[in-house]
């Protein structure tokens, strides 16, 4: 009994240290790599927990790999625009000025009314009020509403892009997104 509690104190502070290097998030603003580190962590976590017969340290070098993974994955996400589409995605812009991108609907699988749920959340009860809403990469949703539906703030007053109307980065770690240009209409 003893060689279990103290095999789940050192297995807990072992994750806790591993859960805290790889940065502070709450579960729903995980990106999906991350997500995948955290399940297989508590995974592999468990095993020396409910197996005393298991090495403890072959069950923290798994997690020890993990970790490793998720650094590498991290580092390269800041320095390539491309690795970091492809692990974490893209935002998604789904309504344009009270306009449903039903396009965009279908390829993230979205019906109409998640949607309508996700704007009552943000206390937005008409679409034709939406300037912009989109998907996050984290599968949040974001809204900004036309000027005449909400107070003026300084990012309104210094958007330079009256189509706009919201931040939209060109330059990423010194490249130019090409796509975020033609959006915005500047090239």
């Amino acid at each position: 009994m003893l060689t279990t509690i103290i095999r789940v104190a050192i297995v807990y502070l072992f994750v806790t240290i591993a859960i805290r290097i790889m940065g502070k998030r709450n579960i729903g603003e995980l990106q999906p790599t991350e997500l995948v580190i955290t399940l297989l962590l508590s995974e592999f976590a468990a095993i020396p927990i409910e197996n005393n017969s298991v090495s403890l340290i072959n069950s923290l070098i798994p997690v020890m790999l993990l970790i490793s993974f998720e650094i590498v994955n991290s580092v390269i996400s800041m320095k390539s625009i491309r690795f970091r589409a492809l692990s974490d995605g893209n935002p998604i812009i789904i309504i344009k000025n009270g306009q449903l991108d039903q396009k965009e609907l279908k390829k993230l699988r979205f019906t109409v009314d998640d949607v309508l749920s996700g704007l009552r959340q943000k206390d937005v009860f008409d679409i034709n009020e939406v300037a912009y809403a989109i998907i996050e990469t984290n599968g949040t949703l974001s809204v900004l509403l036309k000027s005449g539906s909400q107070n003026a703030t300084k990012s309104d007053v210094s958007a330079k892009n009256k189509n706009v109307g919201f931040s939209y980065p060109v330059i990423i770690d010194g490249t130019i997104i090409k796509k975020n240009l033609a959006f915005c209409g500047i090239d």
